[in-house]
């Protein structure tokens, strides 16, 4: 007889690239879930995936079992909150991935809060560099900066601009950049993340500029990196210019480690966005976490790094 934790492992061989990914997920260690596999071919009388010593490759019969066992489980997540709304109380699993920066400093302590008011409900925050839906298992994505193509509904949180920082230290030795042109004669450190251009960097006059008009430009950084903390700490220190989400570099500037740069000119902005599924296949986990949300995070930062309204409960 096929159990759901038979149900979960197909689901999470499926949906993870490796045996100690899907292993890690179902919070097993690989050997464990080796023996769970060959019990469950040996219970179908199918070979559901191929082994090597670097790779697990499902077959093709494998890959049906896997869709099938996702689709039952959502099923029964949906009979689960289907009765929930009788008694608005939340239960389960909600899984949120978020990139790391933001995820640790901002989304941690809000899904605390939430949790608090949802006790019966189970919180899980995976943090990555890249907290894609289509590709990752998630209830919901928290995302920084322009949302390019997703199959999910996307809602904007916050207004984030990009601030273009650096150290005092290096402005009195190299002198603050007058024009973003002036950026080519400047050490640039660059954050890799989300599959950007890092190297492109557009920038248009912002409110109360006197004059000028939009540009791109292509930069030759000095130092690049995939971790905005990294970045940060390494303007601070005085090796260059760094381009930073307002919500991360507000708090250094306003302490005096960083300074604001070319301020009248507006670089792209990295909107902080939830990515939900569609309502339809939306649970009540879900949709609470979107109103919470929404209540919570004010629309924009306005230098302050602790822009949260106090919801409502």
């Amino acid at each position: 007889m096929i159990q759901i934790e038979d149900l979960q492992l197909a689901a999470a061989l499926l949906r993870e690239p490796s045996l100690s990914a899907a292993a890690r997920s179902l919070d097993v260690t690989p050997p464990a879930l080796s023996m769970r596999l060959r019990k469950l071919e040996t219970t179908l009388g199918l070979v559901l995936a191929t082994r090597t010593a670097r790779r697990l490759s499902l077959t093709s019969e494998g890959e049906r079992f896997g869709r099938e066992a996702q689709a039952l489980l959502a099923q029964l997540d949906g009979l689960r909150d289907s009765l929930q709304r009788d008694d608005q109380r939340l239960t389960g699993t909600l899984r949120v991935a978020a990139p790391f920066g933001y995820g640790r400093a901002r989304v941690a302590p809000l899904l605390a809060r939430f949790a608090r008011l949802h006790p019966g409900l189970r919180v899980q925050l995976d943090l990555r560099e890249t907290p894609w839906p289509d590709k990752h298992d998630a209830d919901a994505i928290v995302h920084v900066g322009v949302v390019r193509d997703s199959s999910w509904v996307a809602r904007t949180l916050q207004f984030n601009a990009r601030w273009l920082c650096a150290s005092p230290a290096y402005l009195r030795t190299h002198g603050a950049p007058k024009t973003p042109r002036d950026l080519a004669y400047h050490a640039c450190i660059s954050i890799r993340e989300n599959d950007e251009d890092v190297t492109l960097w557009h920038v248009r006059p912002g409110q109360g500029s006197t004059g000028g008009r939009g540009e791109t430009l292509r930069i030759q950084p000095a130092f690049v990196t995939n971790d905005g903390s990294v970045a940060r700490h390494w303007a601070e220190q005085g090796l260059g210019l760094v381009l930073r989400s307002e919500w991360d570099a507000a708090e250094a500037v306003a302490s005096g480690s960083l300074v604001r740069v070319l301020a009248d000119w507006d670089f792209e902005s990295a909107p902080v966005v939830l990515l939900v599924p569609s309502r339809k296949g939306r649970t009540a986990r879900v949709q609470a976490l979107v109103a919470f949300m929404e209540e919570t995070v004010k629309p924009t930062l306005g230098g302050n790094p602790q822009s949260l309204r106090k919801p409502s409960e």
